[in-house]
């Protein structure tokens, strides 16, 4: 023992009393053999060393705190966790290192540009790089630190991916990405907010989410000045000062601002429903449709208009009817200029000048330019007639035609003659009657060029032409 305390003076005048006092606390050599020294399953190198030697892969060891230690390698023993994510952990010093991760705590800094780092492993691995020779992408000329990065990042010019998932046979490109990914098998979620405790499967995502909690706002577009939380947000708002679309139909060449935008568009070429109903079972191409449509079970009508009293589900439809009363249009076709009230109208307005029709009809592959066109169409091939006349039980397979039919009920004559002011329970029969007044004639015989006000009367007049009998 007086030997040991001697070589202990070695260190203190090499390094200070201070340090090596602390160094030296927990330290006890073992001096003769002790029962605890049969619980690790040690034996002594030779009779008259203080050395212990692991009984199972026989490395050595001054210390018994240093053997125990050791022997969990052996044993699987993990006797520290985590009390955020319960995490268990082999050695006191790593369960310390691992809880920066949920504190944020980085100790180490860059004296050169004062960068912080969570490990000192990562701040020697910097520290390299204010010194180390630079490495430079023959492709792109982008400068690396470290010849491993510089290696990485090769793989986006070459596309190589060598570690491939065992689960799921998916490829990737670096070591980490891998790992990042195995965690989706394995559903290990090893960050955990403080605030709320909810469980993050990546660094990065946890990180997002403490924005919602600290209202943090970093990134300001530069020409608006909003602020916003993730850099992703930033980039994809800033596309609506510079108009730019990337994300291109490869079906009808339309492009779209967000690659989400792109995603529900297609869709309506694939025809793809995937929300059913569970009430109707009728299906639906996105998420926010059947949410919408379950309201029509529950009959919710919250939003009620202050002229007429129609109420509506959705507020939306609520703001979008009170154009009706103000007249306001907002939306303006940049080819013709004609004005409309909701976007959507304009959208299938702009279709006439492009000429575009994405809907198709799957039983005659007849194209059409709006999609209630489209569904409209279709009930001529299946014959439903969904909208039935309380008074006389006849069906109709547009809601327009049960309309103008109940006016035959009613006696209601909504369209007036600017003229003559007569009335009509149609909007066809009014346009009809009006080429009285103007003279107009659209219809014109391919024979002799007759001209007539209706297309009856020049069928009617065809007769004539063909020899038969009109009557």
């Amino acid at each position: 023992m007086s030997e040991i305390l001697e070589h202990k003076g070695v260190h203190k005048t090499q390094i200070g009393g201070d340090i090596e006092d602390k160094l030296y606390q927990d330290l006890q050599p073992l001096t003769h053999p002790s029962q605890d020294s049969q619980c690790v399953s040690s034996t002594r190198v030779n009779e008259g060393s203080n050395k212990l030697q692991c009984s199972v892969c026989q490395k050595e060891f001054s210390y018994k705190s240093y053997l125990m230690k050791h022997m969990r390698i052996h044993t699987g023993e993990k006797p520290y966790q985590c009390s955020t994510c319960l995490k268990d952990f082999t050695y006191k010093p790593s369960l310390m290192t691992h809880t920066r991760i949920h504190t944020g705590e980085k100790p180490y800094h860059c004296s050169v540009c004062l960068k912080d780092f969570t490990y000192k492993s990562s701040l020697m691995k910097h520290t390299k790089s204010h010194t180390r020779e630079k490495y430079q992408c023959s492709e792109c000329l982008k400068v690396f630190s470290t010849k491993s990065n510089l290696e990485q990042h090769m793989r986006i010019h070459t596309g190589e991916k060598p570690y491939q998932c065992s689960a799921c046979l998916k490829d990737f490109s670096d070591k980490s990405s891998l790992l990042g990914h195995w965690r989706i098998h394995t559903g290990e979620k090893p960050h955990r907010c403080s605030v709320c405790r909810k469980d993050f499967t990546y660094k990065s995502s946890l990180v997002k989410h403490m924005t919602i909690h600290t209202g943090e706002k970093p990134y300001h577009c530069p020409q608006c000045l909003k602020e916003f939380s993730r850099k992703s947000i930033l980039v994809s708002h800033m596309r609506i000062h510079t108009g730019e679309k990337p994300y291109q139909c490869p079906e009808c060449l339309k492009k779209f601002s967000q690659q989400s935008h792109l995603i529900k568009h297609q869709t309506i070429h694939t025809g793809e429903k995937p929300y059913k109903c569970s009430e109707c079972l009728k299906e639906f191409s996105r998420k926010s449709y059947l949410i919408l449509h379950i309201k029509s079970h529950a009959g919710q009508k919250p939003y009620q208009c202050s002229e007429c009293q129609k109420k509506f589900a959705l507020k939306y439809n609520l703001v979008r009817h009170m154009r009706t009363h103000t007249g306001e249009k907002l939306y303006k076709c940049s080819v013709c200029l004609k004005d409309f009230s909701d976007k959507s109208t304009l959208a299938s307005h702009m279709r006439s000048h492009t000429g575009e029709k994405p809907f198709h009809c799957l039983h005659c592959l007849k194209d059409f330019s709006r999609k209630s066109s489209l569904v409209s169409h279709t009930r001529t091939h299946t014959g439903e007639k969904p909208y039935h006349c309380s008074q006389c039980l006849q069906d109709f397979s547009q809601k327009s035609s049960l309309v103008s039919h109940m006016r035959g009920h009613t006696g209601e004559k909504p369209h007036q003659c600017s003229q003559c002011l007569k009335d009509f329970s149609k909007l066809s029969n009014l346009v009809q009657h009006l080429r009285i007044h103007t003279g107009e004639k659209p219809y014109q015989c391919p024979e002799c060029l007759k001209d007539f006000s209706t297309k009856s009367n020049l069928v009617q007049h065809m007769k004539i032409h063909t020899r038969e009998k009109p009557y």
